[in-house]
């Protein structure tokens, strides 16, 4: 691990830069580029930030979903890759008409909503509005007050 600055510190100073510095310098496609290039790095910090929770939140939405429960693996590619493959599981069972009715129809439709919420506060925070701050597990994706 890294002492100071920490990516975090990093991210968030050439983004500073960007939106204080180059974007009011510049005009028409530049100035529109950068401002992609700042909302890319708050995307990047974002992510970095609520990635290991995220997944172990859906991780465990799938548990419920799938059983029975299947630990983790313990690297984050690894992680990534059979999540990929257990939501392709569950779209089996989509297929086969499992989510038609009852209750598991309703524990998939709230872990779908909770998937997307989870990837729009990534995203797009500002698209979820007053939504992120009632969201399940978006508690801790504001500072100070404002939404990252």
């Amino acid at each position: 691990m890294q002492d100071r600055p920490t990516y975090n510190e990093l991210l968030a100073a050439v983004q500073r830069f960007l939106e204080t510095d180059v974007v009011p310098s510049l005009e028409g496609p530049k100035k529109f580029h950068a401002r992609v290039a700042a909302n890319l790095l708050a995307i990047v910090q974002r992510e970095l930030d609520s990635a290991a929770a995220q997944l172990q939140a859906e991780w465990r939405r799938l548990d419920a979903l799938l059983g029975p429960e299947e630990p983790p693996p313990a690297a984050h590619a690894d992680v990534c890759r059979r999540l990929r493959q257990r939501t392709v599981d569950l779209c089996e069972r989509i297929r086969r008409g499992d989510a038609d009715a009852g209750p598991w129809r309703a524990a998939l439709l709230a872990h779908v909503r909770q998937t997307v919420v989870d990837k729009l506060a990534v995203a797009n925070p500002k698209y979820l509005g007053a939504e992120l701050a009632t969201a399940v597990g978006a508690a801790d994706r504001s500072v100070g007050g404002e939404q990252r």
